[in-house]
């Protein structure tokens, strides 16, 4: 659920708009602007505080606005920096697998950091775009809002992560960026060329990434739910390539292909049997396949035990897990739509 702007309830004599009106004209830009926070901060819960306060901002700077920018761009530049304040006081959120270091051993004991303010999955409906929005707008708002995007993003430093934002993902122009941060045309193509660089880097098969046709994709997605609720690891296993990544914060280890793969679930997996788990699909982070997993308890009830958002490879494998143990797991799952408990029935 997204945050709800709150109006002060003085107005000074300038501002000539009801708190109705106001919320009425920014009422459009909420999803993009929630998403555009996202994007800065790694979390949706810190996305969801900082549209609130973009929204106190808005309110408060509304006599000021003179309207030379659109309200879309307006809003922006307030979300842009307030997430920039923001970061001066927070730590970057990245996966286990951007902690740096190898691969971890599947039979080594799982370690957890719970001081480590990791990456947040994000909920589709408050990233979607407007459904007037055409489809090159849908397209590009989806591959922004990846899981692996965001991990990549969570590399750069702030001033970086904002140009290469505004520049790539809205595209905005240089002049636009630059009164944007307070910063010249020349400093924001410099900032912009450092963080592309910077993300070829670590993220180096971006670019490459091939959507699946929609039979090969529920294929796939019917097999990997089969093989977790019949408790198969040898069929889980086969989902996998030498090359799959499964990672699952706040556990820090992070873990390389399907063989591995497998023996972390076999040696860690609560699990016994068929029916002892069930997945409920999902979707997070620009339309990435989702699930519920639900364990079942000494009480015979299925409750949240992992919230797990893949990413597929064109021939049907899936190359990346990453399974969310952290927070609030029932409030997590209410969150993407999934209830607090699961049936069999």
């Amino acid at each position: 659920m997204t945050a709800q702007p709150t109006a002060p309830a003085a107005k000074t004599s300038a501002q000539t708009v009801t708190d109705s009106e106001f919320l009425e004209i920014i009422e459009p830009y909420r999803r993009e602007i929630m998403a555009h926070c996202y994007r800065m901060m790694g979390s949706h819960h810190d996305a969801e505080d900082l549209l609130q306060e973009t929204y106190i901002r808005a309110w408060r700077g509304y006599a000021g606005y003179d309207q030379r920018a659109s309200v879309r761009t307006w809003l922006h530049k307030i979300a842009t920096n307030t997430c920039l304040t923001a970061l001066e006081s927070k730590k970057r959120r990245p996966l286990p697998s951007g902690l740096g270091g190898d691969a971890y051993d599947p039979e080594a004991p799982l370690l957890q950091d719970h001081e480590v303010p990791w990456l947040e999955p994000y909920a589709d409906d408050a990233a979607a775009p407007p459904e007037s929005a055409d489809p090159a707008q849908v397209v590009g708002s989806r591959e922004s809002i990846r899981l692996a995007f965001i991990a990549s993003l969570q590399h750069l430093p702030e001033r970086q992560r904002a140009v290469l934002i505004l520049r790539d993902v809205l595209a905005w122009r240089a002049a636009e960026v630059a009164d944007t941060l307070g910063l010249t045309v020349a400093t924001v193509n410099s900032l912009l060329q450092r963080a592309r660089t910077q993300l070829k880097e670590v993220a180096p098969e971006r670019d490459s990434v091939t959507e699946l046709d929609e039979s090969t994709k529920r294929e796939t997605l019917e097999r990997y739910v089969a093989a977790f609720q019949d408790y198969d690891v040898d069929a889980i296993v086969s989902l996998f390539t030498d090359s799959s990544i499964w990672e699952m914060p706040p556990f820090t280890g992070w873990y390389l292909g399907g063989e591995q793969i497998g023996k972390l679930i076999r040696g860690n997996c609560p699990a016994e049997k068929a029916g002892d788990q069930i997945l409920l699909p999902t979707t997070a982070n620009g339309g990435q396949p989702a699930f519920g997993l639900y364990m079942i308890g000494d009480d015979g009830v299925h409750r949240p035990f992992q919230l797990q958002v893949l990413d597929l490879d064109a021939d049907g494998s899936v190359r990346h897990v990453v399974a969310f143990f952290a927070g609030d797991l029932v409030a997590e799952f209410a969150r993407f739509g999934l209830p607090a408990t699961a049936s069999n029935d």
